[in-house]
């Protein structure tokens, strides 16, 4: 027997035959179905334990599995009740599936598949929710990693272990077949993906129907991904979705649910004014939890290194004429400079080499006394103040660092990071909330830098404050906000507000506004597109029970208000997992015991290769706080090239540090597009520069640095 469950040369064959996924898309959320098709050819029983990733997110919604003949629906129970039950259907030798959230992660989840008799074939059918990310060109983003595919327990292991072994893709038994189906209330545009496609099939005349499927012969050797693109992307839309026939009416899933999108989109004449001053202060978690891994995927880099990454970038991102300072804190707190200083060359190094030195060495995670000592300093006229604080702790007093941030929310904003599973969630939230900024967490798979580098857009832009949603329903109905109050409203920022509305509704509620008082900006009012599926409805219950969870941590112990009993209620109401429910369905038709021990079988996933090291931080570490690069040999190392490559094709006519920020620019968009959130800032920084030299010949220098760097990047696309 092949032990480990690979591929031998002669190719015996593994468990796993095919995975068939189905997507489909309402506007900014999704529904994916996925079935996976197994068969036993070994001649004992095996007891299948597999391990997949699902975004951070998601909501699963339903769960069945065919034996043979026979089909078995599972049930949302509360989690211990469920595990009691799948124990005791294999030791009366039924079949039985358990479907519950790692205790390790919240976004893996693992499927016990129970006894699988010889010669048998089984078909698991998982259906998951999901709001889809909005990228920074207005893209709707859905991924569906490599390894969907079950990653089996090893032999021997304890718990829901997420190892994953690898084979070649060649090599993979399993074939992958997916296909989309998109609606929305907008026409849609475009639809892309890192893998091929076969066109995209419009289903009506207006494009707001469309499906799009995996060209044939695809290797699941790498994630899918499809790219989704809207016309009049920042129009504010909502989704109606009637309630479930078979619920009670007043209840949640008996309801119409609505689903509200926000993209706002300011008017330039708003936007002009992006802030070119400011006072930044960063306030770094230096605790020893810092130096652990920032996620399961990525075991060597460290909390603390990607916190030192991202400060590189912040401080490179900077405008000339702001103030800044950095704060760390641990069980004692430090601060780099007396007070704020203003950014200039000799600051910005100054605080690099500091930066470069920091580790994890500050012990505990006391938060109010830094917060306190910032709050101390007096405001620097005409330099608004902007506050980044980083932490991957809970803090036993949140409620005095919220009450002390809310204190002092007239004299700043507050943009606050969770890194890691273990960050307290209504720490994060209510930093931001009640310092009208914007909370981001990075869990699983997520890299620190787009993320912190996208809020420092926001921090630099005019923000919509007092922000109020306005219903104006026929007598009789009443709507109930099943989302977090919306505090503020930023450019390029997603909102989704869910709304249950109950009473006698006929068609969609007649008014709809969204007043945005600091900016008297009125928002148009949203198509409504009554939909049947409940994915609007699931998703409206994941985010009450998201936020119950939060209160229930947030009060363990103390038994406040039943809350975990809510949430089992509501989860086993609407189907959707949660922290303290589970999946089970057992096979109780045919009573037959399964004979002979069972043994475990390895399932393999695809192999990816490791990316190589990114130099994008070496080039930008290059970069003078004004905004250029210099010529010299460390650029020229960053470019992948030698000195005289890049200083003998340089025009005549154009002095060495145009030239070499120029060859800078190019590079970062021809080889780094997938990272512009990363660099955007600090590269619009570097065009202004190179407008205030007056220099000539910008089209001769662009096309000899084309040629050098083996780009085809147009002179407008750098912004010059």
């Amino acid at each position: 027997m092949n032990r480990c469950g690979l591929l031998t040369p002669e190719k015996e064959p593994v468990p796993l035959k095919s995975i068939e996924v189905e997507l489909e898309v309402r506007d900014h959320v999704a529904t994916l179905v996925s079935t996976l098709l197994y068969e036993n050819k070994e001649d004992k029983p095996i007891e299948a334990v597999f391990v997949f990733p699902l975004p951070g997110d998601a909501a699963v919604c339903h769960f069945s599995a065919v034996i043979g003949q026979t089909q078995i629906v599972a049930e949302v129970k509360e989690k211990q009740q469920a595990r009691e039950e799948y124990d005791d259907a294999l030791s009366s030798g039924q079949q039985a599936f358990l479907l519950e959230k790692s205790d390790q992660s919240p976004d893996i989840f693992s499927l016990s598949v129970g006894s699988l008799p010889p010669g048998e074939s089984a078909s698991i059918r998982l259906e998951y929710v999901t709001e889809l990310a909005v990228q920074a060109d207005d893209g709707l983003r859905f991924c569906l990693p490599a390894v969907l595919n079950p990653r089996y327990q090893p032999q021997g292991s304890e718990g829901a272990s997420v190892q994953v072994t690898s084979v070649p893709a060649s090599l993979v038994p399993y074939s992958l077949s997916f296909s989309a189906r998109v609606s929305s209330p907008r026409p849609i545009s475009k639809v892309e993906s890192s893998s091929s496609l076969d066109p995209l099939q419009y289903l009506n005349a207006e494009k707001t129907q469309a499906t799009v499927k995996l060209a044939a012969g695809h290797k699941f050797d790498r994630d899918v991904e499809l790219l989704i693109y809207y016309t009049n992307a920042h129009q504010p839309t909502a989704v109606l979705e009637a309630g479930q026939a078979s619920a009670k009416p007043g209840t949640l899933m008996g309801d119409p649910v609505v689903m509200v999108s926000l993209y706002p989109e300011f008017p330039q004449a708003v936007m002009s004014s992006v802030a070119s001053c400011g006072e930044f202060i960063f306030l770094l978690d230096r605790s020893g939890s810092m130096s652990c891994p920032l996620n399961n995927s990525n075991q060597q880099e460290t909390r603390i290194a990607s916190a030192r990454d991202t400060l590189l970038l912040l401080l490179k991102s900077l405008p000339m004429g702001c103030y800044f300072n950095i704060y760390s804190f641990g069980s004692s707190y430090e601060h780099m400079f007396p007070k704020s200083v203003e950014y200039s060359e000799k600051t910005m190094e100054k605080a690099l080499k500091k930066v470069e030195e920091m580790t994890a060495n500050l012990g505990g995670t006391e938060i109010l006394k830094p917060l306190e000592h910032i709050y101390s300093q007096p405001c620097i006229p005409n330099q608004p103040r902007q506050l980044f604080v980083f932490t991957d702790g809970e803090v036993g007093n949140t409620k005095e660092v919220i009450d002390l941030v809310k204190k002092n929310s007239g004299s700043h904003r507050c943009f606050s990071f969770g890194i890691g599973e273990g960050a307290s969630t209504a720490l994060i939230n209510d930093l931001a909330k009640e310092g009208g900024g914007h909370a981001q967490f990075i869990t699983g798979g997520d890299r620190m830098q787009p993320k912190v580098m996208q809020s420092l857009r926001f921090a630099l832009q005019p923000v919509v404050q007092d922000v109020s949603v306005t219903w104006d329903l026929p007598k009789g109905v009443s709507a109930t906000v099943l989302s977090p109050p919306i505090t503020a409203l930023f450019q390029g920022l997603r909102s989704l507000v869910y709304v249950q509305v109950t009473g006698q509704v006929g068609a969609a509620p007649s008014t709809y506004t969204v007043y945005m008082v600091s900016t008297t900006v009125l928002l148009s009012p949203p198509v409504f597109t009554p939909v049947c599926r409940l994915t609007v409805h699931r998703l409206g219950a994941r985010t009450l029970i998201r936020s119950l969870e939060m209160e229930e941590r947030e009060h363990r112990g103390q038994q406040v208000g039943g809350l975990k009993e809510k949430v089992v209620k509501l989860s086993v109401q609407s189907g959707v997992s949660s922290s303290f429910t589970a999946f089970i369905a057992v096979n109780k038709s045919d009573g037959k015991e399964i004979q002979g021990p069972l043994v475990r079988r390895n399932v393999p996933a695809p192999s990816t290769p490791e990316p190589p090291r990114d130099p994008l931080l070496q080039l930008v570490s290059l970069q003078k706080a004004s905004g250029c690069w210099l010529l010299d040999a460390a650029l020229a190392a960053a470019l992948g090239k030698t000195s005289e490559e890049v200083e003998k094709p340089k025009p005549a006519s154009v002095n060495q540090e145009v030239w070499a920020t120029v060859l800078a620019l190019i590079w970062l968009h021809g080889f780094k597009t997938n990272a512009k959130e990363e660099w955007e800032l600090l590269a619009m920084k570097a065009v202004s520069w190179i407008h205030a030299q007056n220099a000539q010949c910008m089209t001769e220098c662009v096309e000899a640095g084309n040629t050098v760097l083996g780009c085809k990047v147009p002179k407008d696309a750098l912004g010059l």
